[in-house]
């Protein structure tokens, strides 16, 4: 009796969050088309200086205005997008793989292994996230390669622990037996057996990180600690237009919306995997 009217309230808010979801899907398809395409539908130096500067907005040739230095806004902002994607994507990639890897030998394997990769993991988990990024991108130097393994050991704790707990659950199971009696071995097991059976909470991970690795990506810029300065980033542009943001306010406003547009709508697309996957009501 009790069930039911849970179930229901479940159901009613799982509608209720179709039409965001949809929302964050087309928004995220957006981004890749305007990002990767808008470059060549609109062609032009985004390092090109003009004449004009702080032009506002529908200024003539100037959609977006420009900056101080009279570059246009909207060719650094098609431009700027690419670093943003390119980091989020590829380090959020590595941290699932590499993370995953990790969570499912401490899960198997157990003892030794477990408590050699939980500790380790923990000891990256004590530091916050923005301060391990810091400090790796201040040893290793700045760059979108540098920018990406920051971004991705700063990451890979979580996923760890995600594949940990979920190979904790899967090893125990009769399929997973059945192979092991049947003489499969270790490896073979844990990719071709165990492996398939998380795919979909790690998606449904990977899918919210890829919104922390573009804040954190974001961060970096704005700190210095990004891209070279002549390089349209998004998180630099907030930054270099923080002088100006009585006078031109757009320099700020609109790279800032553009960062936290896409971090919400991973969050909203993580959050439909999540019930596609029926992932909820495992944690």
């Amino acid at each position: 009796m009790i069930a039911i009217p849970v179930a229901g309230r479940w159901s009613r808010r799982r509608l209720a969050r179709r039409p965001l979801a949809a929302a964050a899907w087309a928004v995220l398809a957006l981004y890749a088309v305007v990002i990767l395409i808008g470059p060549l539908v609109i062609p032009g130096d985004p390092l090109a200086q003009t004449s004009g500067q702080l032009l506002p907005a529908f200024s003539p040739g100037h959609l977006l205005g420009t900056d101080d230095l009279g570059r246009d806004q909207l060719l650094r902002l098609l431009h700027g997008g690419q670093p943003l994607l390119l980091v989020s994507i590829a380090s959020t990639a590595l941290a699932t793989v590499i993370g995953t890897a990790l969570g499912m030998v401490a899960g198997f394997f157990g003892r030794g292994a477990d408590t050699a990769v939980m500790r380790a993991m923990d000891i990256v988990l004590a530091f916050p996230l923005v301060l391990v990024a810091i400090l790796m991108v201040a040893v290793l130097g700045g760059g979108a390669v540098n920018m990406t393994i920051a971004i991705t050991i700063s990451q890979v704790p979580y996923f760890a622990r995600l594949a940990r707990n979920l190979t904790l659950r899967e090893r125990t199971q009769d399929y997973v037996r059945s192979a092991r009696a049947l003489g499969v071995s270790r490896a073979t097991v844990l990719g071709r057996e165990i492996l398939p059976n998380l795919t979909g909470s790690l998606l449904v991970q990977a899918t919210s990180t890829l919104a922390v690795a573009a804040g954190l990506a974001s961060a970096l810029s704005y700190l210095g600690l990004g891209l070279n300065a002549s390089t349209p980033d998004w998180g630099y542009m907030v930054k270099a237009g923080q002088e100006f943001m009585f006078s031109n306010p757009g320099l700020v406003l609109v790279p800032g919306l553009l960062i936290t547009v896409f971090a919400v709508a991973c969050n909203f697309a993580g959050d439909d995997l999540s019930d596609a996957f029926d992932t909820g009501s495992r944690r």
